[in-house]
């Protein structure tokens, strides 16, 4: 595996938009396996293959640092930013060894540290920088704030001239269209890579359930619902499992997730269960219906308990319970599901009419599961919610991200990539 270097002023954990996302993309490359250095004049990360290369000088702060941020916002360009260039060209050399590319944000184009922006100028001119991204979060010459500290000529002309051969990298459509303004770019020669979210923290997922999505690739179902409930008959789950098959072959990657074992008490159970599997591969939902006893193992093949909260979890990341029981003494997942805000989708009888109220979308016990698929299909078509975690889930996780735009952007030339001056 490869080694990359993430530049900036300070790393994690100073808490800012930047810094997040330097965590964020140095968690998903130490996990890829890679080693990843944090170059900046601060930071604390401890994190598995992330090692910390620090030098007060590329800070935006410091008794050196902001002495000549006051000579250039006055125009001046002493000897101090010259010697500071030369020391952190040095310094950047030893810090970058061996390094394949560098995720170089804001000095390219922010006015924070000119001499780290020199530095850097230098090195890739002479051809002894790496791969050079250029992540471009702010641009000084486009900010007001900023602009009555800025100068004509060298070293604030670095942050509005193309660098050749760098890879221009924005956040948005938006920045896109400034950058390529800024630096007089075809739009194309600058790549699009949004920050993300992270999944696990965000909704506080158990580390089982982590496991769990990986190994089942939840995230890819569409819609991915719910059935909290152990496999006895009175849950109908027959009547689910044809749901799922219905959306299945109406075209959506739609999945069920079975929380409970077979129940323990009525001998019934098993022949409930043989007959629950040979639907579940006639009904063409055979990888979309999950049973977690079967897949939620031990190392030897026990079913592990499913715990209250890996149950909150699913709720959390469902699109949808799905509940056909034929009868209830009350209908507590209900109550669940109202909770963690996804649409519920159950049998019309009295103990859930009572408990989901208006909240409900009923359906009759000898509905055809093809009609109840399509209303299903359609509620979710007209949420609007829906849609967004979906692509959420699919599109701006970490993980998402840096399969799908940032690793290519590392390793080399791929389409759709540009140099900003070839």
């Amino acid at each position: 595996m490869s080694c990359f270097a993430i530049l900036h002023y300070a790393g994690p954990p100073y808490v800012g938009g930047v810094e997040i996302t330097m965590a964020a993309h140095a968690r998903v490359l130490a996990h890829a396996g890679h080693s990843v250095r944090i170059v900046a004049g601060k930071g604390a990360m401890s994190t598995p293959n992330v090692t910390l290369w620090l030098h007060e000088a590329l800070g935006s702060r410091g008794a050196r640092v902001e002495i000549i941020a006051k000579e250039l916002a006055a125009g001046t360009v002493s000897p101090a930013f010259h010697e500071l260039v030369t020391e952190l060209t040095d310094w950047l050399v030893e810090a970058l060894d061996g390094v394949a590319a560098v995720m170089v944000h804001n000095v390219l184009s922010l006015h924070k540290n000119l001499a780290f922006t020199a530095a850097l100028q230098r090195l890739h001119q002479a051809g002894r920088l790496p791969r050079l991204l250029a992540w471009c979060h702010d641009f000084a010459w486009l900010d007001p704030l900023y602009t009555p500290e800025l100068h004509p000529g060298y070293p604030w002309d670095l942050l509005r001239e193309p660098w050749p051969h760098a890879h221009y990298v924005v956040v948005s459509e938006d920045r896109r269209g400034m950058l390529a303004g800024l630096l007089g770019l075809d739009p194309s020669q600058i790549r699009v890579v949004t920050p993300g979210v992270d999944l696990a923290a965000f909704l506080k997922l158990e580390a089982e359930t982590v496991e769990l999505i990986a190994q089942l690739d939840l995230l890819a179902a569409a819609p991915l619902l719910l059935l909290p409930a152990r496999i006895t008959r009175r849950k109908n789950i027959e009547l689910a499992i044809a749901i799922v098959g219905d959306l299945r072959q109406q075209g959506y990657a739609a999945r069920l997730v079975v929380t409970g074992p077979p129940g323990p008490h009525n001998p019934a159970n098993a022949a409930y269960l043989s007959e629950l599997l040979a639907l579940r591969e006639r009904s063409g939902a055979a990888e979309g219906v999950i049973f977690l006893y079967e897949r939620f193992t031990t190392a030897d093949g026990q079913p592990r308990p499913v715990t209250d909260a890996m149950l909150a979890d699913l709720f959390r990341l469902a699109d949808g319970l799905l509940f056909p029981s034929r009868y209830e003494g009350f209908g507590i997942p209900a109550l669940e599901a109202g909770l963690s805000g996804i649409p519920i989708f159950c049998s019309d009888i009295a103990p859930l009419r009572a408990t989901a109220g208006t909240a409900g979308n009923y359906f009759a016990l000898d509905e055809a599961p093809a009609t109840i698929a399509t209303r299903i299909a359609a509620t979710l078509a007209n949420d609007p919610r829906y849609a967004l975690r979906r692509r959420v889930r699919t599109s701006y996780t970490w993980e998402a991200i840096y399969h799908q735009t940032i690793a290519p952007l590392l390793v080399g030339k791929r389409e759709n990539e540009y140099d900003a001056n070839p």
